[in-house]
Protein backbone atom coordinates (compact mmCIF):
# COMPACT_ATOMS: atom_id res chain seq x y z
CA UNK A 1 0.00 0.00 0.00
CA UNK A 2 1.41 2.83 -1.33
CA UNK A 3 -0.75 5.57 -0.35
CA UNK A 4 -0.70 6.33 3.79
CA UNK A 5 -3.85 6.52 5.50
CA UNK A 6 -4.75 6.96 8.86
CA UNK A 7 -8.31 6.09 9.80
CA UNK A 8 -9.93 8.42 12.76
CA UNK A 9 -11.24 7.29 16.00
CA UNK A 10 -12.02 3.72 16.60
CA UNK A 11 -12.03 2.56 12.72
CA UNK A 12 -9.58 -0.03 11.45
CA UNK A 13 -9.04 -0.80 8.31
CA UNK A 14 -8.71 -4.02 6.73
CA UNK A 15 -7.92 -6.28 3.78
CA UNK A 16 -9.82 -9.49 3.19
CA UNK A 17 -7.09 -13.31 3.66
CA UNK A 18 -8.45 -14.84 0.49
CA UNK A 19 -9.11 -18.44 0.38
CA UNK A 20 -6.43 -20.24 -1.88
CA UNK A 21 -9.22 -23.24 -2.67
CA UNK A 22 -11.07 -23.08 -5.48
CA UNK A 23 -12.55 -26.13 -5.59
CA UNK A 24 -14.86 -28.38 -3.62
CA UNK A 25 -14.30 -31.24 -1.81
CA UNK A 26 -16.03 -33.75 -4.24
CA UNK A 27 -13.01 -31.42 -7.05
CA UNK A 28 -15.46 -29.27 -8.59
CA UNK A 29 -14.37 -26.06 -9.30
CA UNK A 30 -16.01 -22.64 -7.63
CA UNK A 31 -16.38 -19.76 -10.14
CA UNK A 32 -14.63 -16.07 -8.76
CA UNK A 33 -18.60 -14.88 -9.09
CA UNK A 34 -19.80 -17.63 -6.99
CA UNK A 35 -17.09 -17.60 -4.32
CA UNK A 36 -18.44 -15.80 -0.74
CA UNK A 37 -16.13 -13.22 0.54
CA UNK A 38 -14.01 -14.26 2.96
CA UNK A 39 -15.04 -13.19 6.58
CA UNK A 40 -11.29 -12.88 7.66
CA UNK A 41 -9.10 -10.54 7.17
CA UNK A 42 -5.86 -8.67 8.54
CA UNK A 43 -5.79 -4.80 9.89
CA UNK A 44 -3.79 -2.72 7.94
CA UNK A 45 -4.17 0.65 10.15
CA UNK A 46 -6.31 1.54 13.14
CA UNK A 47 -7.14 4.92 14.61
CA UNK A 48 -6.22 6.41 17.99
CA UNK A 49 -9.37 5.32 19.96
CA UNK A 50 -12.88 6.69 20.36
CA UNK A 51 -12.82 9.67 23.00
CA UNK A 52 -14.88 9.29 26.16
CA UNK A 53 -17.21 11.06 27.67
CA UNK A 54 -14.35 13.16 29.85
CA UNK A 55 -12.15 13.69 27.36
CA UNK A 56 -9.90 10.92 27.52
CA UNK A 57 -9.27 8.24 24.79
CA UNK A 58 -10.17 4.98 24.92
CA UNK A 59 -7.27 2.85 23.41
CA UNK A 60 -8.53 -0.13 20.13
CA UNK A 61 -8.11 -3.63 21.12
CA UNK A 62 -6.87 -4.50 17.76
CA UNK A 63 -3.79 -3.08 16.09
CA UNK A 64 -2.19 -3.11 12.72
CA UNK A 65 -1.39 -6.62 12.09
CA UNK A 66 -4.13 -8.28 13.62
CA UNK A 67 -5.84 -11.16 11.83
CA UNK A 68 -9.89 -10.66 12.36
CA UNK A 69 -12.83 -12.03 11.70
CA UNK A 70 -15.92 -9.64 11.22
CA UNK A 71 -19.63 -10.03 10.02
CA UNK A 72 -20.57 -10.49 6.17
CA UNK A 73 -22.09 -7.22 5.78
CA UNK A 74 -20.09 -5.21 7.78
CA UNK A 75 -18.00 -2.39 6.99
CA UNK A 76 -17.52 0.20 3.62
CA UNK A 77 -15.31 -1.16 0.92
CA UNK A 78 -12.83 1.00 -0.36
CA UNK A 79 -9.95 0.85 -2.93
CA UNK A 80 -7.01 2.43 -2.64
CA UNK A 81 -3.81 2.01 -5.04
CA UNK A 82 -5.90 -0.66 -7.10
CA UNK A 83 -6.18 -2.66 -4.30
CA UNK A 84 -9.59 -3.43 -2.27
CA UNK A 85 -10.12 -2.85 1.48
CA UNK A 86 -12.63 -2.65 4.10
CA UNK A 87 -13.26 0.06 6.80
CA UNK A 88 -15.10 -0.29 9.81
CA UNK A 89 -15.52 0.84 13.36
CA UNK A 90 -13.82 -1.28 16.23
CA UNK A 91 -17.47 -3.06 17.21
CA UNK A 92 -18.20 -4.62 14.41
CA UNK A 93 -15.06 -6.60 15.05
CA UNK A 94 -16.37 -10.21 16.21
CA UNK A 95 -12.95 -11.14 17.53
CA UNK A 96 -9.08 -11.54 16.94
CA UNK A 97 -7.72 -14.87 15.24
CA UNK A 98 -4.82 -16.33 16.86
CA UNK A 99 -3.62 -20.07 15.62
CA UNK A 100 -0.92 -22.22 17.67
CA UNK A 101 1.20 -22.00 14.26
CA UNK A 102 1.71 -18.44 14.68
CA UNK A 103 2.57 -18.28 18.07
CA UNK A 104 5.91 -20.54 16.99
CA UNK A 105 6.82 -17.90 14.82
Amino acid sequence: MATKITPLHDRVIIRRIEDSENKTAGGLFIPDTAKEKPQEGEVIAAGQGKYKEDGTRQALDVKAGDRVLFGKYSGSEIKLDGEEFIIMREDEILGIINRAGEAAK
